[in-house]
C-alpha cells in the first residue's frame, strides 16, 4: 500500500521559508517522478513543482519559480519543497503526488497515481 505523508506546513510571515517534506512508503521510491500541487481556499488545485527519479530535472509552476525548490532523497524516500518569499497568495493545502512515469517532470494531474493528505501552508502577518 502506497502511502505519501506530507509535513512542514504551518504559519509563516510574509517574506518568510517554510520547506515540506513528503515522505513516500509503500512503493520504489527511487524508480518514480514526484510533485507538488496546491489548492487556495475556494480555487481548483494547481501545479507547483515536478522532479523526476534521479532529481536532475526539474519543472516549476509560474507562481514557484525563482521562490521555490523541490528536490528528493531517494534514500530516505522524501521529496522536499524549500519556499522561500512567501507570499499571501502562497495560502494554500500543499499535496504531494507520485508520478509512475519515472522520466516526467509533468504538471497534469491526472498523470500523478498516488496522493498525500495535504499540508496547511498559511502565510499571514
Amino acid at each position: 500500500q502506497v502511502q505519501l505523508v506530507e509535513s512542514g506546513g504551518g504559519l509563516v510571515q510574509p517574506g518568510g521559508s517554510l520547506k515540506l517534506s513528503c515522505q513516500v512508503s509503500g512503493h520504489t521510491f527511487s524508480s518514480y517522478a514526484m510533485g507538488w500541487f496546491r489548492q487556495a481556499p475556494g480555487k481548483e488545485r494547481d501545479f507547483v513543482a515536478a522532479i523526476n527519479w534521479s532529481g536532475r530535472v526539474t519543472n516549476y509552476g509560474d507562481s514557484a519559480k525563482g521562490r521555490f525548490t523541490i528536490s528528493r532523497d531517494n534514500a530516505k524516500n522524501t521529496v522536499y519543497l524549500q519556499m522561500n518569499s512567501l507570499k499571501p497568495e502562497d495560502t494554500a493545502v500543499y499535496y504531494c503526488a507520485l508520478n509512475k512515469l519515472y522520466y516526467t517532470t509533468s504538471s497534469h494531474q491526472p498523470d500523478y497515481e498516488y496522493w498525500g493528505q495535504g499540508t496547511q501552508v498559511t502565510v499571514s502577518s
